[in-house]
């Protein structure tokens, strides 16, 4: 049975609930993700923040001012992010964790392990697997 620590990104990149919109938005486009944990210092997990959050803010910049957009970007990640966030062990089964991520219409979830934050799944992990089994599948066709 696949558990989810087999598919999981360990050790994903996070971020302090002290850090801005700003910070978020850029941390998304550099390393080209959609979601970020929030931490505390000992690596407990606090909430999340998602792309949709960054762009809800950006939509809201262009209703106002300028004067006030720029300071929407230096908005606290504390006041923006999620934090009734669903979590999932890594040792639960792959396949439930799909059928909970597409029940609940989730982006992903936090890999959490005696309140420590130690990996994410996303659900580009399982377009990843899709594809995987779809060139496996294909694989097999051709081969009969």
């Amino acid at each position: 049975m696949i558990k989810v620590k087999d598919v999981m990104t360990q050790n994903p990149h996070t971020l302090l609930q002290s850090h801005t919109l700003a910070d978020a938005k850029n941390t998304m486009q550099a390393l080209d993700i959609r979601h970020i944990p929030i931490v505390n210092e000992h690596h407990h997990l606090l909430g999340l923040v998602s792309l949709s959050d960054v762009l809800s803010a950006q939509e809201s910049m262009l209703q106002n001012d300028l004067d006030k957009q720029s300071k929407v970007m230096e908005t606290l990640l504390l006041e923006v992010m999620t934090t009734h966030i669903k979590t999932i062990s890594s040792k639960a089964d792959l396949k439930e964790c799909a059928l909970e991520m597409h029940k609940h219409k989730l982006g992903c979830f936090p890999v959490v392990e005696k309140g420590e934050l130690v990996g994410i799944i996303t659900d580009g992990d399982f377009i990843v697997i899709a594809i995987d089994l779809l060139e496996r599948f294909e694989k097999i066709q051709d081969d009969s």
